[in-house]
């Protein structure tokens, strides 16, 4: 789709813009899609060659519209300059919206990917992974398990705006903005390791140790994590194997583990989530095994290891999280991010103040 001239003034000029009437972008979307591209906003799209590829920086805005019968909570797009090219693929998420029929609603696509020089079709290419509806339907191809994510942050979101307008009712809004600064505070507080996760082997030179997990036991998961192991060398922390047992009624059928390092500084942070398909009928036990490596920056050298389970699906589609009590225990406030809808609403009151965030909440 790119004429000869186009791409030797590419190269001639080293980096311009993927102008949004060019024919370096598309977005395709199903014929029977419920969202639609209204327009889009390309200008600040950059492309650069750089060896044998174009390094795309890619920016732009897109306008979609609801065009289906039902409110939309969740949009996830892929975007990419070439499938198969490792850093050629990306995507984008949004949770925690609220979309009438009808309505526009805006997309910010912010991605660095790769291309090869003298690639056929389009240099950017936008496609819809997946659309969750206000009743937890779904639409899409779902390559990416968007179905499964966008569904767990719509219950994280449901259940945290329970608990700031009951925290309103009964607390007031002077309550609501205490919780509100407490977590803002605790956002800006949470350490971080600066971790790359990365497959196979570890290439570090430290001597190896076995470590054992400690685990944080929530009374209303369906999976009980019982033991579980890692390898640690150094700043790097590899191979985790866990047991676990299904203690619920019902089949599973995935879950994902939260994995919280510590270092020899004392200081605890997310590291990972490690997800597992699991076939698990009620009472059997399994073993949750992963070829990962968890990379942290060359000061950090890992000390001890906690995991808990932070989301499950039974086999019926219906899924588990953690209560708002659960996750106020002290090993996980301090390390564990708010949902994208607690980020939301506390992005709306800095923007807003505590009026506009509870005229937010009545919205629901």
């Amino acid at each position: 789709m790119r004429s000869k001239i186009f791409i030797l003034a590419l190269a001639a000029i080293g980096a311009i813009p993927l102008m949004a009437q060019t024919p370096g972008r598309k977005i395709d979307f199903p014929v029977d899609s419920p969202v639609t591209a209204v327009s889009s906003d390309w200008s600040e799209t950059r492309a650069t060659p750089r060896g044998g590829a174009y390094v795309l920086d890619v920016h732009a805005v897109l306008s979609l519209r609801n065009s289906s019968q039902k409110r939309i909570r969740g949009v996830m797009l892929t975007v990419q300059a070439q499938e198969v090219t490792p850093g050629g693929k990306g995507s984008v998420s949004v949770p925690s919206l609220d979309v009438a029929p009808g309505e526009a609603f805006p997309l910010r696509i912010d991605l660095p990917l790769l291309c090869p020089l003298g690639a056929g079709g389009p240099m950017v290419e936008v496609k819809l992974d997946g659309v969750l509806f206000d009743d937890l339907t779904f639409y899409g191809s779902d390559r990416l398990n968007s179905r499964r994510r966008m569904t767990v942050w719509e219950l994280e979101a449901r259940r945290d705006r329970k608990y700031f307008k009951t925290l309103l009712e009964t607390a007031g809004g002077e309550g609501l903005q205490k919780e509100v600064l407490s977590s803002i505070a605790r956002q800006a507080d949470r350490p971080s390791a600066g971790v790359q996760m990365v497959r196979g082997r570890s290439t570090n030179a430290d001597p190896e140790r076995e470590v054992q997990f400690a685990f944080l036991h929530m009374p209303d998961s369906p999976v009980d994590p019982t033991s579980g192991t890692a390898r640690i060398a150094g700043n790097e922390a590899r191979a985790p194997h866990i047991n676990i047992q299904n203690r619920s009624d019902r089949a599973v059928k995935y879950l994902e583990l939260g994995w919280i390092v510590k270092d020899q500084q004392g200081r605890e942070f997310l590291a990972a989530s490690i997800p597992s398909d699991v076939n698990l009928a009620p009472g059997k036990s399994s073993l949750v095994t992963q070829d990962t490596a968890l990379r942290f920056s060359d000061r950090t050298r890992v000390d001890s290891m906690t995991g808990f389970v932070s989301s499950a699906e039974y086999s019926d589609g219906s899924y588990w999280i953690p209560t708002r009590g659960e996750l106020n225990d002290p090993k996980l406030r301090g390390v564990v991010a708010p949902s994208p809808e607690e980020q939301r609403l506390l992005q709306i009151y800095r923007k807003k103040g505590l009026n506009g965030l509870i005229e937010e909440l009545k919205k629901f």
